[in-house]
This record gives structure tokens, sequence and C-alpha cells, in this order.
């Protein structure tokens, strides 16, 4: 499906593994596939994420969403998910993948120098905000603060 379907090539194979690469076979135009075997097919659900792929805006992704669509993968309609649009499909092993595209991007509804430091919702979930908070676990991030240096002497 990879090849034939979404125009990756084989570029290395070592015992179960089998790579991957799209374009240029830089930074994450790589694929690896492990073949193990032995394991029941997953179901969707909290935990569960689906194997990403970028698409550098809509238009490639209709493209490729066509591409599944040929294949007789059945992906789903284009989704908003504000920060970029989602197709999702299952090849035929089960796997989930999404095509999602790099634009609008995250930076749409704060600076760039402030992403991360407060919780953004797309904004169908802002009506959702409080029961969100109330679940999401805390996240502790290292101090800012210098480390104390040893008061030990230097041995010499």
């Amino acid at each position: 499906m990879l090849v034939d379907t979404l125009g990756f090539r084989p570029v290395h194979e070592d015992g179960s593994t089998r790579r991957f690469a799209a374009g240029d076979g830089g930074p994450g135009t790589v694929v690896d596939v492990r073949s193990v075997g032995g394991f029941v097919h997953g179901a969707g659900g909290a935990g569960r994420s689906p194997r990403g792929l970028a698409c550098p805006d809509d238009g490639v992704q209709l493209q490729m969403r066509e591409l599944v669509t040929q294949a007789g993968l059945d992906p789903t309609p284009v989704i908003d998910r504000n920060y970029f649009h989602s197709v999702y499909f299952r090849e035929p092993g089960g796997v989930l993948f999404e095509l999602a595209t790099d634009p609008p991007g995250f930076a749409i509804d704060e600076p760039v120098a402030e992403l991360g430091q407060r919780l953004m919702l797309p904004r169908q979930y802002e009506t959702h905000r409080a029961q969100i908070e109330a679940i999401l676990p805390p996240i502790h991030l290292p101090s800012r603060r210098r480390r104390p240096r040893s008061s030990r002497a230097p041995r010499g």
C-alpha cells in the first residue's frame, strides 16, 4: 500500500524491518515497517493514534485521498481539525493512517513564541473547556532556574 498507493519506495531491509521513503528521503519522509505477526487487530478508542502522513497543502491531500479511494481503501471525507485538515483510512492489515495537512498550522490563534504555554482548543471544543481541563493531568516542566554550583573545591 505504501508503494503502490502512496508513492513510497523501498530503501532498506534488515530482518523483519523494511524501510520506505518518499520524496528525497530526508527527515519526516521515512517509514519503517516491522513484521512481527501474532497480534490481534486493535480497536479504536482512547490511546490509539493513527500513523500520520503530512501533506503540504489541501490540494496534495485531495490527490492522495483520491489515490486511496482508487485503491479501494475507503477514506473519510476531509475533516477540519482547526489547525490542520485530516483524512483517515485503514490499510488492508488494519493500521489506521491519517493524511494531515501542514497548514493552517498551530500559530493561527497564538504567536509562535507563546506556543505550548496554555491550552488552546479548536473553536468547536471551546464550550467544553471546563470539562476538558478537569480531566487533563498536570504537566510539570523543568525549572528554568540555574542549578547551584557544587560547593566542593576542585580536585587538582
